[in-house]
């Protein structure tokens, strides 16, 4: 099988929807013969990964029009990390000008039949349609869509946060559905890939039988090579990784930890930097808690498995988080996550493998927690009994290996060659390798 793989953002020196647009990628050229598409800027990081430009990658320029968007989205975002819609609608407003070049460049290919899919990996986001839908229709070329994902709706309660966050064109984004080549996207698809249960509810019911459920993130069991093994006595300890800023809700964390970091029964780890941490270094000192309280800092990628396999809980109050790959990170070296029950984790962690805590006020997320991990330290070994039940699913079900089976099954759907494939939506908890059926369709792990 002849696959072009578009991933506009795609870099294996770089973290989120760039490594992730890498790592899928080459999972999948791992299974089909498979030509990445990508944008210049990824060029020479993918050299250094060895692959070579022309025989397995092409780059496309379309810095002109992609770097004047990237900085009106800097000048109108409201600083670093913030403002993520902005910079996702004007990233759909000049993607069009990177497929206009794409297919000056490969239309010739793609009609003269050399592709038996192609198949746009990156961008993520729903918003961003793609013309080359109709082209690769008009061809006679199934196209593929996705995995999407996006769009998680701010938790009613937490408004004064979305506008912490900059977060304003939130507020009309569903008006992307009125832009051109919303629907033509949709009706050109031969499938399109769904990243989240919440992608699902947002796609118009009309296009449900080209879905497939596939999840956006998994792990790359290569970068997490190790394993907590560590039986859970007092301190129990507890990490968070993620950037400082309100959504995340490391303050909320704090919180509701303070009595237990005050009385030597719990420690607290938190990873990662950003524009909050000033005040959560303060919100320590007023808790009393900076001796069991501690900051790292920014931890590189690839140390971060080091950091984690001492610790014995994940925990994660993120109130608006679309997939949570750093949540399967933690499960892939035996932490159990506690997570909310809300968005991207609330599908990755299941009863078996960690804790979610139902969506609430700021106030009752606060109790909530502080109940649970209260919970845990009087009787840890709750913890111990989800730890490699956490690990055999991330491990087993969140590999990109297994993503990128389950979508060489949707190319094989398109062609005709089988079934329409059901994952199961979220993906059940059974032993990697161990397949079943589900709504007439095959489910794998």
């Amino acid at each position: 099988m002849r696959v072009l793989l578009i991933a506009e953002a795609c870099n294996p020196e770089m973290v989120s929807v760039p490594l992730e647009g890498w790592s899928h990628s080459r999972a999948i050229a791992r299974l089909v013969d498979a030509h990445l598409v990508t944008q210049v800027r990824n060029r020479d990081a993918i050299v250094r990964a060895g692959l070579i430009e022309g025989k397995d990658f092409t780059v496309i320029d379309s810095e002109p029009v992609a770097r004047r968007a990237y900085q009106i989205a800097g000048m109108v975002r409201g600083g670093a990390g913030k403002g993520w819609t902005v910079v996702s609608g004007l990233s759909a407003l000049a993607y069009p000008f990177f497929e206009h070049l794409l297919w000056k460049q490969f239309g010739r290919r793609i009609k003269s039949g050399e592709f038996d899919v192609v198949h746009r990996l990156i961008p993520l986001s729903p918003t961003t349609p793609s013309f080359l839908s109709g082209w690769c229709r008009r061809a006679g070329v199934p196209f593929l869509l996705g995995p999407l994902n996006g769009g998680v709706p701010w938790p009613r309660d937490f408004d004064s946060t979305r506008r912490q966050e900059n977060e304003w064109l939130s507020y009309v984004r569903d008006a992307y559905k009125l832009l051109p080549g919303y629907h033509a996207t949709r009706r050109n698809a031969a499938a399109i890939l769904i990243g989240s249960s919440e992608t699902w509810r947002q796609m118009p019911r009309c296009y449900h039988r080209r879905c497939i459920y596939v999840p956006e993130n998994a792990i790359d069991p290569a970068r997490f090579t190790k394993r907590r093994t560590r039986r859970t006595s007092k301190p129990v300890r507890a990490a968070f990784v993620g950037r400082l800023v309100p959504l995340k809700g490391a303050d909320m964390l704090i919180e509701a930890a303070a009595p237990l970091l005050r009385d030597g029964s719990l420690t607290l780890e938190l990873i990662g930097d950003g524009p909050q941490m000033a005040d959560l270094r303060e919100l320590a000192r007023r808790e009393s808690v900076q001796h069991a309280a501690t900051f790292a800092g920014w931890v590189n990628h690839t140390e971060l498995q080091d950091r984690l396999i001492d610790a014995d809980l994940f925990t994660f109050p993120s109130i608006r988080e679309f997939g949570g790959a750093v949540v399967l990170e933690a499960m892939a070296v035996g932490l159990v996550p506690i997570v909310m029950n809300y968005g991207g984790p609330g599908e990755l962690v299941t009863e078996q493998t960690g804790f979610r805590i139902p969506m609430g006020t700021r106030r009752e997320i606060i109790k909530r927690l502080r109940a649970l991990l209260t919970r845990l330290v009087e009787d840890p070994r709750q913890i111990d009994a989800k730890s490699q039940p956490a690990i055999l699913r991330a491990r087993g079900q969140f590999t990109w290996d297994a993503k990128a089976a389950q979508t060489v099954l949707a190319y094989e759907w398109v062609l005709g060659r089988l079934e329409k494939p059901c994952f199961g939506m979220p993906l059940p908890d059974f032993p990697a390798g161990a397949a079943t059926h589900v709504d007439g369709g095959t489910a794998v792990s």
